[in-house]
């Protein structure tokens, strides 16, 4: 019997997620087991999308990782403290239905930049406040590095026109979570002032398609070290696995 897994959002023409599950098949010999996205507009559908397709497990992206809570039966202590999930368990006894939250976003952030750091990384910016941000913050306070966020809003963060020589020199971690450059508007960045940057930054964007945005390519012509989501997405989506089928 086949075990049907995928990728809930919206929009999702960017998401490299079943070319990655696809290969994972393949490669590890899981012949029985099959990895599509579900565009949904409305989280309000997820139980019944869940049963139409049978889903065993699920991961969750852009707009849905805070929405998606109030439709869960349990949440993963770790979800429940970010305040966001990522990935979902599918649980079925006497055909009743159990949703399992968890977050694996944090994890797979973590992995990715931990090598990159020196002494002098104590401090980072956040851009954006969703549910990729909260993970990102929860990563930073495990590594004990003191972040903010840099919102449009400015009673969720530091406002970007804030953001002045002095903040910049004194947070050498930058990281992007929004979706601003994702493919097909790669030419959209966030209003992060990128020439102030230096040989000392990190600049991180969670965007993995394309493999380096616009921010990316500014921050490396400026000597900053860059990372771009790609690691992120595997390494979240190895543990997701495991998580699916625990």
């Amino acid at each position: 019997m086949m075990k049907h897994f995928g990728l809930v959002g919206f929009p999702l023409g960017h998401s490299f997620s079943k070319r990655y599950f696809d290969s994972k098949f393949r490669k590890e010999g899981f012949f029985d087991c099959d990895f599509f996205p579900f565009e949904l507009q409305c989280i309000s559908e997820i139980r019944d999308l869940v049963n139409t397709k049978n889903l065993k497990g699920f991961s969750v992206t852009i707009p849905h990782k805070e929405s998606i809570i109030p439709y869960l039966d349990l949440i993963d202590p770790v979800a429940l403290e970010i305040g966001a999930v990522n990935s979902v368990k599918v649980e079925r006894t006497d055909d009743e239905l159990c949703l399992v939250g968890y977050n694996t976003d944090w994890i797979g952030f973590k992995k990715a930049l931990e090598p990159k750091l020196t002494n002098s990384h104590k401090k980072a910016l956040i851009l954006g406040t969703g549910g990729a941000a909260k993970a990102v913050a929860y990563a930073l306070k495990s590594l004990k590095i003191e972040y903010h966020f840099v919102s449009r809003d400015i009673n969720k963060g530091l406002a970007y026109c804030d953001i002045d020589k002095r903040i910049v020199e004194d947070n050498l971690i930058i990281v992007n979570t929004t979706p601003l450059g994702t493919f097909p508007n790669v030419n959209e960045k966030a209003d992060f002032p990128t020439n102030l940057l230096t040989e000392n930054h990190i600049v991180y964007d969670l965007i993995y398609n394309p493999v380096e945005t616009l921010l990316l390519k500014e921050a490396r012509l400026l000597g900053a070290k860059t990372i771009n989501g790609q690691r992120m997405l595997e390494e979240q989506a190895e543990v997701s696995w495991i998580k699916w089928n625990g």
